[in-house]
Formats: structure tokens, sequence, C-alpha cells
């Protein structure tokens, strides 16, 4: 959740413990575990996402209607039982698809399987005539590396209706109630659609015992009117704080802080939330099932899915890799941008931490890990991740449970959040990776040359202070991240280029013959290093070519742009452009001072991963989010 500038909003909290919310649902014979959908709530999502229909078929969100001859398989993102989760992750040795059906003449059900490899093998088949409730006991075995099960109706004579499918479970002795934190920074439209969304399924809601929004904005969510009827719909639900910016680890805290404070909450999952994805409140309720059948409190993450374009995955799972500061690299058997529509995610993976866009975390392990430490935008909710597996809490990203967020790529990556990635990135790493000194500084110094060489001198000075902050100690966090922001603005401010500008604005003011330039090859791995340096050379003797320049964003790398000595850049946003003109003076400053930056991130790398490591108790306890919250611990 991007946080722009701190809030000037007065500190609430609720009359009520928000825990004290929370209360054991009723007991149950059997647990839904998946709902049969066949449709979205949103006119955005394709249908194929919930069913493939043949012949003459209709579907609505709860039911199908097929012709004779017609056939509906659910063999879909959200129509497919994650069986290998399932027998990894919990006991559970069989599951029900239960469903209702009305035909004309006869029809049939048959259940499929895969492997991890794809491979289809039939499960069962049932044929039906007339009226009445299917059930089919299925069992979640030869599914341990992957696979899946989903259904196909068959209308083979006559017509046949189809509703209220589900897949079930024998329910557990004790379900864990569950509550749902939405944070939100002046995105009061966003959030108010999200919580609606949310709030008009009841079937989602019913182990949803509270839902807390913490609005750290100044146009707060309950200016809206349509706020008064998500309000009404909630009723008792609703807890309703504010408190002033502290991005998005200060807002979901205060969730896990209000929510954990009360002994009512010691099973209780916790489900964090964006406020601006697109939801799909049936993904809430597999999480929350999944949850609390595994063998141990677990982690469990909707994966996100592209708002653009609602059938593309962003990332199957995720994990880190410390020592390059990168943070979403796959895991092993995971996808990545695939159509879901025609691609299947089979083979079962495992993730190494997973995104607050939607995340469940049960609050054994928050009792048993702290709360979020204090990073304010980007990395709050890896490193939390990270720290639970080190404790010993899996996280799991559910393949069939998912919600829409703007898409990664399409974020202009010369941002003031830049920041919070390097700053962030030294700090989670040298808590939990290698940080070797040497490594580090080396890495750092040559992302930051990139910067200079391709006269992206704002964005350059943004990575020296996050590294200055970075050595400068956990004092850096003593405000939960509101200073910086100011500090942010008026550095880059600086900079001329880092200002973006409509692309009519600059045209070809400068040279009525300025192109469009391209680059066709990236260089060989292994000579990216001469490369930089050769770059760099040309830059500082000016041996670059003279003519202005404009370069798509899809060709605007370091190696490219490096080549002239003004170029008009596209942002990745493809809102507006950058104008980057050759600076030696600033370029040659800039050098100097990374330079002087990492050869002391080199030799205090030991030093600053002691600091580090000691001061996460304090960071991350109740007394230290109570301080920063302004309110009695």
């Amino acid at each position: 959740m991007e946080q722009a500038s701190a809030g000037d909003v007065t500190n609430e909290k609720t009359v009520d413990a928000l825990g004290d919310a929370l209360v054991e649902p009723v007991r149950r014979d059997r647990l839904i575990i998946q709902r049969g959908l066949f449709g979205s709530l949103s006119e955005r999502v394709p249908e194929k996402m919930y069913v493939v229909t043949k012949g003459d078929a209709a579907a609505d969100r709860h039911g199908l209607q097929l012709a004779a001859g017609a056939k509906a398989g659910t063999n879909t993102y959200f129509g497919r039982f994650p069986a290998s989760f399932w027998q990894r992750w919990t006991d559970v040795k069989t599951v029900s698809l239960q469903l209702t059906y009305a035909s004309s003449g006869s029809a049939s059900f048959a259940v499929w399987a895969s492997d991890a490899r794809g491979r289809e093998r039939i499960v069962t088949v049932e044929k039906v005539s007339g009226s009445g409730d299917l059930d089919l006991e299925l069992p979640i075995e030869r599914f341990v590396d992957g696979g899946a099960m989903w259904f196909v109706a068959e209308a083979t004579n006559g017509s046949l209706l189809v509703s209220d499918v589900r897949w079930t479970v024998a329910a557990p002795e004790h379900l864990r109630p569950a509550a749902v934190v939405i944070c939100t920074f002046n995105r009061a439209d966003d959030c108010t659609v999200t919580v609606g969304t949310l709030a008009s399924d009841d079937d989602a809601m019913a182990d949803i015992d509270a839902v807390c929004i913490v609005d750290q904005g100044t146009d707060q969510v309950r200016s809206r009117a349509a706020f008064a009827e998500v309000e009404e719909k909630l009723g008792g639900k609703l807890k309703y704080l504010t408190q002033p910016n502290l991005g998005g680890a200060g807002g979901f805290s205060r969730g896990m802080y209000e929510i954990t404070g009360s002994p009512n909450s010691a099973h209780a999952n916790v489900i964090v939330m964006d406020d601006d994805i697109l939801c799909e409140p049936e993904s809430v309720l597999r999480m929350n099932a999944f949850a609390n059948m595994t063998v141990q409190p677990t982690i469990v993450g909707a994966q996100m899915l592209s708002l653009s374009n609602p059938q593309i995955l962003h990332v199957s799972a995720e994990r880190e890799v410390l020592d390059e500061i990168t943070a979403g690299a796959l895991t092993p058997g995971a996808r990545m941008g695939i159509d879901l529509v025609k691609k299947k995610q089979d083979a079962r993976f495992d993730a190494g931490w997973n995104g607050w866009w939607t995340c469940l975390l049960p609050a054994e392990i928050i009792a048993d890990c702290g709360l979020p430490i204090p990073l304010f935008f980007q990395w709050d909710d890896i490193e939390y991740g990270i720290r639970a597996r080190f404790a010993g809490h899996p996280t799991v990203t559910l393949p069939n449970a998912g919600v829409w967020h703007a898409d990664f790529h399409l974020k202009d990556y010369d941002d003031w959040s830049r920041y919070f990635s390097i700053r962030n990135g030294l700090i989670v790493s040298s808590i939990y990776g290698r940080f070797d000194g040497t490594d580090m500084a080396k890495y750092l110094f040559r992302k930051i040359g990139e910067l200079i060489v391709s006269m992206q001198y704002g964005l350059a000075a943004t990575f020296i202070k996050a590294a200055e902050d970075f050595l400068a100690g956990p004092d850096v966090l003593y405000d939960g991240g509101q200073a910086v922001l100011r500090e942010l603005r008026e550095l880059r401010d600086r900079y001329p280029e880092t200002k973006p500008k409509p692309a009519v604005d600059v045209g070809n003011e400068s040279d009525p013959h300025t192109q469009m330039s391209v680059w066709q090859f990236e260089p060989d791995e292994s000579r990216e290093g001469l490369v930089l340096l050769k770059r760099a050379v040309q830059q500082f003797t000016g041996r670059v070519q003279g003519r202005p320049v404009t370069v798509p964003a899809h060709f605007a790398s370091w190696w490219h742009v490096s080549l002239f000595d003004n170029a008009v850049v596209t942002d990745a946003s493809q809102n507006a452009v950058r104008v980057r003109r050759r600076d030696k003076d600033t370029a040659v400053d800039l050098a100097k001072h990374a330079a002087r930056v990492c050869w002391q991130l080199r030799k205090e790398a030991p030093h600053m991963k002691r600091v580090w490591q000691d001061a996460m108790p304090k960071l991350t306890s109740r007394e230290n989010w109570a301080r920063l919250y302004g309110i009695d611990g």
C-alpha cells in the first residue's frame, strides 16, 4: 500500500477492544472450505476464471444451467480444489463435493484430478436423473508433489440445473474466529468498495467476527455516502480507527495490536488486506478454512492477480535474495505472469513469504514473533514472513485464492518509494542474511553507478540516503517514517529529472529532428561490469550522442540511456516522461558520495548486523507501537 505523506488526523480508539469482538463460531459438523462459484462479482473478470462451458449453457455466480448435450467444467483458477496443498499441510484424508441438481432427463458428474506435471486422471463418475443432492466423498491422496481436483457436469439427456456447490470437510472441534484489517490512506472510494464487496457476501462473512478499517488519511473513508450502507451491513462487526500516517506497516500493525490485545484472540486469524484491490470474498473464505485445518499455525496468503488483465497471475509464490536486496524471486515450481485461462499451477510450490495485499496471520504466530517492524512502506510484509519462517512458522500461498491488485510493472521505478526498497532491504538483509560487507557494498555501488550513468541523479541520491539512514541505526525508525517523507521530497526536488512531465509538454522542443531510440540487445551478463565502466567514462568525457532522443520505457535500461547527452524517457506508468540531461559535476559528486557511503557500509557491516538484530525485540514490541500510536499500551 503506497503512503504519500503524513496524515494530520486525531488518533481514535474504539470503545470496545477489537479482540473482544471475536467469538468462537457455532459448532458444526461440516466446514465449507470452498464454494463452487461460476462467475465473478465484477464484470472485469472473465467467466473462464470460474467455469468453462461447452454447448448451450449459462452460468451465474452460484449456479449453472445446461441444455441437453451441454457441459460445464471447473478445471479453472477458482474452480479447482488444490488437493496437493491440503495433503501437504493438513491431516484431512477426504473431502466431500456436495451440490444440488435438477435434471429433466439424465446427467453425469465426473471428478477429475491432475498430478504435478498436469497429467489428468479420472477419480469417479456419478450418473443422476431427476432432482436431488449429490455428495461425493473423495480421497485426498496421490497429490504430494502437486495436482488438483475439479468436476465436470454434463446434461446427457434433457436440461440440467446445478446449484449450491461446495467442497466440505469434517469440521474441527474448535473453529478459529477471524478478523479482517484494511489499512488505507486517502483512497476513500477504493476502500469503501473493497469493504462493501466483502460485506456483500454473507457466506464469506459468516466466520469473520470483525472488520477493522485503519484510516491514516485526511480524505477519510467515513466521509463517503456509500460508506453508511457498508457500516449498516456490517453492523457491530465494523471497527473504525484513525491515526497519523505510519505507512502500511503502521496501519496493519494497528489492527494486529488491537485484535491480539484481548484474551479472546488467542486462537484467532487476522486477515490483512489492501484497500485498493478488487476483492473476491471467496478467497477470504478459502484462506480462513485452510488455516483452520492446518496441522500447525500457518500464514496463508492469497495470490496477486493482475487488475489490468484479470486472468494474468503475478507470481505463484515468492522468496527473497537478501544478498542482492531482492524480494520477488520465484520459489521452485512457481510460475510468473501466466495466463490462468490457458495455464494451470499443478506443481506444488512452497512460499518464503506472502505479500499483504491479502494475507492471513494466526494470532499464535503474532504472539510468538511480535508485531511488524515499523518500516513504513515496503519489506514489512517480507520481513514478517521471513521472521515467522525463521521461527518455524510456514507460509502457504494458496493457488485458488486470489485478489486483483494494480500491476507492479506499471509503477514507475524513479519514485520516492525506492528509498524504502533500499533502506528496508538493507535492514532485512542485515537481520536475516549473510550481510557480507564487501559484497553488499559492491552490489550497492554498482546499482548507484547504473543510475548515475543513466542520468537518474535524483534516484541515485535517493539510494545514497537510504544507505546512510540504514547506517544511522534503528533510531531512524523512531517516528515510524513520517519525517523521512519530507526529507525525501526536499532531496528529490533538487534534481530536475525526478519531475514527471506530460509527454506533449516536452515534444521536440530542443531539436526538431529528435528521434526515438530503441535497444535490441542486452550486454552479456559476464561483461556488464566492463560495459558500465565504459559508459561511465563516456559520460564523464562527453563522448556521447549529443542529439536528444526519446526512449520508450521498455528500452530505458542504463546501458542504452547512457549513450546520450539528453534523453526523454517514458515512465513505466505510461502517464508521463522524464527529461534526463547529462551533468558531469553532479555525476562526479554523487559518485564520490556513493563511494564514501559504500566504503562505510563495507567496514561497518558486522556492527550494523548486530545493532539491527539487537534492536528487533524493542522495535516490534507492543510498547513501541503503542508509543507510535499515541495510546496507552
